[in-house]
């Protein structure tokens, strides 16, 4: 990855089992409300919260993602089998020692900050670098809701900061609407069964 110092930096992480278009729109919302550089698709080699029968091979995702990640502006990496992590905050831990002076952005939709509290290390994630989480179909209320976001409420700001973000220190969190897309990898995976 072609990162340097003082870049804003989104880390999108996933099993984009397969990417869609619901991905890029987490991806490039996150980019213009935020103002990053660079959107690093992280392309999990096995999700430890999923089966692994139900999760293609890691060449066909990275491919999947390539095709959604549009722009020059967007990175697909499989960083966490390179080094070798398995969990999120692990690998966070890996990008930020590698790229000291890099402001880093964890990225999320809003399906997922549900069931961040479930995530090993959650909160040290929250306290690790700034997050922001993009509105997604069908989790618009019950993420709000969510343990974390109520743990760390007082550390949310406005969407209309969402371009400071990426400088603040951790714990900072944003919750970023924008026009919605209902695709889902879910979806795609029953279809493409049928």
């Amino acid at each position: 990855m072609a990162l340097a110092a003082g870049m804003k930096v989104g880390l999108f992480g996933g099993s984009f089992n397969p990417a869609h278009d619901g991905h890029s729109h987490v991806a490039e919302t996150a980019v213009q409300r935020l103002d990053l550089d660079r959107v690093v698709w992280l392309v999990s080699p096995q999700n430890p919260l999923k089966d692994s029968r139900q999760t293609a091979p890691l060449a066909q995702r990275m491919a999947s993602a390539e095709t959604f990640a549009r722009g020059p502006n967007m990175i697909v990496s499989d960083f966490e089998t390179r080094v070798g992590t398995t969990w999120t905050v692990d690998t966070l831990r890996a990008l930020k020692r590698r790229h000291p002076g890099v402001h880093f952005v964890w990225l999320m939709g809003s399906d997922n900050l549900e069931n961040f509290h479930r995530w090993r290390g959650w909160t040290d994630i929250m306290r690790m670098m700034p997050v922001a989480v993009i509105a997604r179909p069908g989790s618009l209320l019950e993420s709000r809701a969510a343990p974390a976001a109520r743990r760390f409420a007082a550390h949310r700001i406005s969407s209309n900061e969402a371009r400071l973000l990426p400088t603040m220190e951790a714990p900072a969190w944003t919750y970023l609407t924008a026009p919605l897309n209902p695709q889902s990898s879910t979806a795609l995976r029953r279809a493409a069964a049928r």
